[in-house]
């Protein structure tokens, strides 16, 4: 075999589809906080869904991700969603990497809405706009959690997530 066509074997091995453990999709962007709502913020069947606001700049953000992880391996079939405040211009590359080099693979989205000063109270009149941030969105309403987790056991405790895991078996 040729030397170009073995590099090639060795790059598709090794970076293709099959070894990629992370969800290979692109992260979907959103340009308005309106459409981000009505997509991501509505209730889906199991009745609870949480969402974690954070940044790849952000400390504690990226201190709690592998917590959320945690729970998303834990509980496959929770809802959950990672929204990046990020630059637009981050999304498809830096993103991507940052999440795959961490080996966190729960749905992450972009929400590229620079008009924060709207949109912050629409999430929870509680948000002073600092992030980390969590939404618990429920059947009842959403309770807002403005705080970063120090553990999986925290992070469930603090949004008492294992009540509302009962909708989800």
């Amino acid at each position: 075999m040729q030397p170009f066509k073995l590099i090639a074997l060795f790059i598709l091995l090794a970076f293709g589809k099959e070894g990629n453990t992370q969800n290979s999709e692109p992260i979907k962007v959103y340009d308005s906080f309106d459409d981000f709502q009505q997509s991501e913020l509505k209730l889906v069947d199991r009745g609870v869904k949480l969402v974690n606001f954070w940044a790849t700049w952000c400390k504690p953000c990226v201190k709690e991700l592998p917590y959320f992880q945690q729970l998303h391996e834990k509980y496959p079939d929770l809802p959950m969603l990672l929204v990046s405040l990020d630059k637009k211009a981050d999304a498809s590359e830096k993103i991507a990497s940052f999440l795959a080099k961490r080996g966190i693979t729960i749905s992450t989205v972009l929400l590229a809405d620079t008009r924060a000063n709207d949109w912050i109270d629409k999430v929870s009149p509680l948000w002073s706009g600092s992030i980390p941030a969590t939404l618990l969105v429920t059947e009842a309403e959403p309770v807002f959690f403005e705080t970063d987790f120090e553990s999986l056991e925290t992070l469930m405790e603090t949004t008492q997530i294992i009540s509302y895991l009962k909708n989800i078996k």
